[in-house]
Parts: C-alpha cells; sequence; structure tokens
C-alpha cells in the first residue's frame, strides 16, 4: 500500500498530526467497519451531520452503517484492502480493492455464489477528527458483470 501526503506549503507538526491521524481514521473505518462489521466504530469516526455524495447512499452515521449492513449481507466474506492513500489537508483519497463472494440477494436478485473483485474509489473530508463528506465511486457494474446479474451469464 503506498502513502502519500502532500501540500503546497510545508506542514507543521500539528497539520502533519491531523493528516496522519484522519488517515488512520479512515482505514480504522475500513478495517473494523466494513471488513469486519463493527458498526460501533462508525460513531467513533463519522459525524452525526455527515453528508453522502455516493449516489444511493443516505446522509450521517445511520447511512454509513447502512452500507456496511448492506455490503455484508450481500458478500458475508466482504473485505476492502488499500491500494493507495493520499492526504491534502482535511482530505485523505483512497482507492481500495473490494472483494467478497456473492451469498446474499443483491438488488433482488438470488445470491450467485461467485466471487467479485472491483476497484473503489473514496473521498473523504475530515473535521474535528470527524468524517463530515464522503465520496464513493465503486465499479458497480464491473460487480454486476461479475456476478452475472447483467451480461452474459
Amino acid at each position: 500500500m503506498r502513502f502519500c501526503t502532500r501540500a503546497a506549503n510545508p506542514l507543521s507538526m500539528a497539520q502533519t498530526y491531523e493528516q496522519d491521524t484522519n488517515k488512520s481514521l479512515l482505514l480504522k473505518l475500513i478495517e473494523e467497519g466494513f471488513n469486519k462489521g463493527v458498526l460501533s466504530v462508525v460513531d467513533e469516526v463519522v459525524s452525526p451531520e455527515s453528508r453522502e455524495h455516493q449516489r444511493g447512499n443516505r446522509d450521517g452515521r445511520d447511512g454509513t452503517k447502512e452500507v456496511i449492513s448492506t455490503l455484508r449481507t450481500w458478500f458475508p466474506d466482504f473485505q476492502m484492502r488499500a491500494e493507495d492513500v493520499v492526504v491534502v489537508g482535511d482530505m485523505v483519497w483512497a482507492r481500495f480493492k473490494a472483494t467478497g463472494t456473492n451469498l446474499g440477494a443483491v438488488m433482488h436478485m438470488p445470491p450467485t455464489g461467485k466471487k467479485m473483485s472491483i476497484d473503489v474509489i473514496d473521498i473523504v473530508r475530515f473535521k474535528d477528527g470527524r468524517i463530515v463528506e464522503h465520496w464513493g465511486v465503486p465499479d458497480q457494474l464491473g460487480m454486476m458483470l461479475q456476478l452475472g446479474i447483467i451480461g452474459n451469464r
């Protein structure tokens, strides 16, 4: 996994610490929340007033918990692995590899038992040590093709 911290001006130690903390908090949410299904980590990392910019997802902590629960229902072995993480100011950009075996109904389609592996881009903005905004771009088309939900079955 590659990490990069950049800024136009030299960073103070406090700024560097804050950026390292933000990166660690995002990775903690992924590891504990998404990879292990521990929903309580959302209360620690996500602001109650967080704004969600990913199509179909709800704002706030409940929205994040809903996404985690849904993914882990569709893919009980769901895992995300950080490939690249870049921190600039109060923003963290990350590229993840998401994998899982489809054992739950996806969008009212019966489970396929097939494995999927897709790229996910996440951008988060932090304020006061909490995620306040999230933009997510998962390769949903790739997932549906791999599962045989669309395309050649």
